[in-house]
């Protein structure tokens, strides 16, 4: 039986890629709202978020014999606790992760470290600044780039109350919130580029199923400047990392823990 992280709707699918292929699984999903799509497909799930002693405790009561991790390219705190606690029950520990997509050489484009240094760039390029990296790292651009009469800061994010909610709290008016659920096709960004006069745009490197090419080329192509935040470097020794959804079928297939 496999245990499975699924933090993005591309994870959704490699599940029941797996699930088709014969291999048993457990999905690991934070939101209510996954685990009804994935229980419409057939796949059990764990809802909630798990710590590493929380994980430990599932992969053990559970009998799990290895370890997937298909959460979000920027999950950081969720890749660790997969790998510690597979590492602590001796379990393998598969990675996927979406393939980077290249823009090096672009002149208005800017690639950046942290959401730090996104913040930073963007308050020195001022205009109007549509943020679309979500509501976890909200208060690091609030802090930088509100206040600023030569700025105007425009959130992109999922509709839930605790976005909705943080934003206002922050003090980000309430008509430079922009909820909407993706995937966004380029002709729905190149209109809300317009709509709010966007000239500079703040993403996340998440990679061709996070829509970021249709993203990144509409505002090029539109004359904006884009500040690109890198994916965060792991190492994670004992984890097998894959790009495809066949490189890694077939490694589990292979795997004699799961025989």
């Amino acid at each position: 039986m496999i245990f499975m992280l699924c933090g993005t709707g591309d994870a959704r699918e490699l599940a029941l890629t797996l699930s088709g292929h014969g291999l048993p699984l457990v999905a690991s999903v934070v939101t209510p709202s996954a685990a009804v799509r994935l229980a419409e497909a057939g796949i059990r799930s764990v809802t909630g978020r798990l710590d590493r002693e929380a994980m430990i405790r599932v992969l053990r009561e559970g009998g799990f014999r290895a370890v997937v991790d298909a959460s979000h390219p920027y999950a950081e705190e969720a890749h660790a606790n997969a790998a510690a606690a597979a590492a602590a029950l001796e379990l393998p520990c598969y990675r996927y992760e979406r393939r980077s997509l290249s823009y090096a050489g672009h002149p208005r484009l800017i690639t950046v470290p942290s959401y730090e240094a996104a913040a930073l760039q963007a308050r020195k390029l001022k205009g109007s600044i549509m943020l679309t990296t979500g509501g976890k790292t909200l208060e690091i651009f609030a802090r930088q780039l509100l206040g600023d009469p030569q700025i105007r800061l425009t959130v992109r994010l999922l509709p839930c109350l605790e976005n909705i909610t943080r934003c206002l709290e922050l003090g980000i008016e309430q008509r430079n919130i922009i909820g909407l659920q993706g995937p966004f096709s380029r002709g729905l960004n190149e209109e809300l580029f317009r709509q709010y006069g966007t000239e500079v745009m703040i993403t996340k490197e998440s990679g061709a199923e996070g829509s970021l090419d249709e993203k990144v080329h509409a505002a090029l192509d539109m004359g904006l400047h884009v500040i690109v935040i890198s994916r965060p470097r792991t190492s994670y020794l004992t984890v097998r990392r894959f790009d495809s959804f066949t490189a890694l079928t077939e490694a589990l297939l292979a795997a004699p823990e799961l025989k």
